[in-house]
């Protein structure tokens, strides 16, 4: 089974609206004249940004969100639904990222919540795991990674996990300039997939596209996505300037 080839930009809590949008514009142009394939572009915007991006993008570029909240609506000052996210023209919605889990004590169980409501607004989840520096050094990396995955998504019908993508994280290759090698980086896949072959079977596991999320650049990218795991990125710093983030989406050109 051909898996999807996604390249998902997340430009976190950056960029004002007026900024967003010339940024947007500029890497909607070069993907447009740039990309030969069938490859997947993404950009996961602050929600300032949706709608209009949206209305940018059409099919050259995809839109996401970067979070949700677990309920439809109701009395949640602050928070944005599925229901809205999807009304302004996203596909996409990130969940569990690694900042979340660690700055606002999101769980799996909470992550499992979002999900859910995700799948039944017909957005995208693109779900992250991944360990810590200190995980990584003890070796209890596998152990956190499958807890994560039978907590967080594990719980969903095949039906409906197969809609899903998975975003592995390496914790401690966030925003620090390190990397995982390749190497690292495909034994990580290798056992995300295997796990998902144990729950849900090897069709399911063979069409699920998991991308590499930790410090992924136009040096690097075309390593990692050669390794037979790995089917693209979650892109963050590179993802702001439009021609890295656009390199990046060429390394899958047929």
């Amino acid at each position: 089974m051909t898996r999807k080839k996604i390249v998902a930009g997340n430009w976190k809590m950056n960029l004002d609206y007026a900024e967003g949008v010339s940024l947007f514009s500029e890497i909607v142009n070069m993907v447009r004249d740039e990309k030969k394939g069938d490859q997947i572009a993404i950009i996961c915007a602050p929600f300032i940004h949706l709608n209009s991006l949206a209305q940018l993008g059409g099919e050259t570029v995809k839109i996401g969100a970067q979070n949700c909240h677990q309920n439809e609506s109701g009395a949640y000052t602050g928070e944005t639904s599925a229901k809205m996210i999807k009304s302004v023209g996203c596909e996409y919605v990130i969940i569990g990222h690694s900042e979340r889990r660690q700055y606002f004590a999101e769980t799996d169980e909470l992550l499992a919540e979002k999900t859910v409501i995700a799948l039944q607004n017909d957005l995208t989840p693109l779900f992250c795991i991944g360990e810590t520096l200190d995980e990584r050094n003890n070796g209890s990396y596998f152990d956190v990674l499958k807890s994560q995955l039978v907590h967080g998504v594990f719980g969903l019908e095949a039906a409906d996990f197969s809609k899903i993508v998975i975003a592995y994280e390496p914790v401690w290759a966030i925003g620090t300039g390190l990397t995982a090698s390749s190497e690292q980086a495909q034994e990580v896949h290798a056992f995300i997939r295997a796990e998902i072959t144990t729950k849900y079977g090897i069709d399911i596991a063979e069409g699920t596209s998991i991308l590499y999320g930790g410090s992924c650049n136009p040096k690097n990218a075309a390593e990692l996505f050669a390794q037979p795991d790995i089917d693209g990125g979650l892109i963050g710093g590179a993802s702001l300037k439009s021609r890295d983030f656009t390199d990046i989406v060429k390394t899958f050109n047929s």
